[in-house]
């Protein structure tokens, strides 16, 4: 399918109602506001197409960037694609539910999510972050670290007050997947969560709301979640 025919099909599929809610929530023009379960049926038809992908991320449109998420094949990608992906990610919805679910699924996701939380940008770190977490909920534990994620957790515990505000929430989704999802840390992870107490950031009509790491956890204990890994990172 070609790129004129999937814009086509993306923009039919559009509601004003969710064009005013993506813009509610940082989008800008482009944005057609489709709803992400009624690309299934389009995904269907494409399958994984890493050059559609790429020309439908190089658009701009919002919606096309998101559906070039799904399309994509993070086998396929580089680190300079990833890094290409992260520097039109000009907010949290593709920064953190487009670009670093993708990456999750690469077989550079650690190296890559390092650097990006190394680099003091805010939509990167918070990308390397949850992508983290996309990736410890997902996969075995043996394919991590205990040192290495550990460090992190240390890191987290020392700067999450004084990050960028994104950068907040995916140090704060870290530390309670890894509560979760990550056995040999829980116990670690559930004390961090303790030490670092509720998270401020910005809440709606700028009002503050409070993260609580350790409240997450202990919800998932007393379901019996713990331990729990999902299938599959991307629907």
């Amino acid at each position: 399918m070609e790129l004129d025919t999937v814009m086509q099909e993306l923009e039919s599929m559009g509601k004003e109602r969710l064009k005013k809610m993506y813009i509610s929530n940082g989008a800008h023009e482009p944005v057609f506001g489709v709803a992400t379960g009624e690309m299934k049926p389009l995904f269907k038809k494409i399958k994984i197409n890493q050059p559609l992908a790429d020309q439908l991320y190089a658009t701009g449109n919002y919606d096309a960037m998101y559906f070039a998420g799904i399309i994509a094949d993070p086998k396929a990608m580089t680190a300079d694609d990833f890094d290409r992906w992260i520097d039109s990610a000009y907010f949290y919805m593709l920064s953190d539910f487009v670009v670093a679910v993708t990456l999750a699924e690469a077989p550079i996701a650690q190296d890559v999510s390092d650097r990006w939380i190394a680099s003091g940008d805010e939509l990167k770190m918070s990308a390397g972050w949850n992508s983290y977490c996309w990736q410890i909920g997902n996969q075995p534990d043996s394919a991590f670290s205990d040192r290495k994620l550990a460090g992190m957790l240390d890191l987290a515990a020392q700067s999450i007050h004084g990050a960028p505000e994104r950068t907040k929430y995916a140090m704060n989704q870290f530390i309670y997947t890894a509560g979760i999802s990550y056995l040999p840390l829980h116990a670690k992870a559930m004390q961090t969560a303790i030490d670092v107490g509720p998270v401020e950031v910005s809440g709606t009509k700028g009002k503050a709301k409070f993260l609580n790491a350790a409240e997450t956890i202990r919800k998932a204990i007393e379901k019996n979640q713990i331990g729990f890994k999902r299938k599959h990172v991307r629907c």
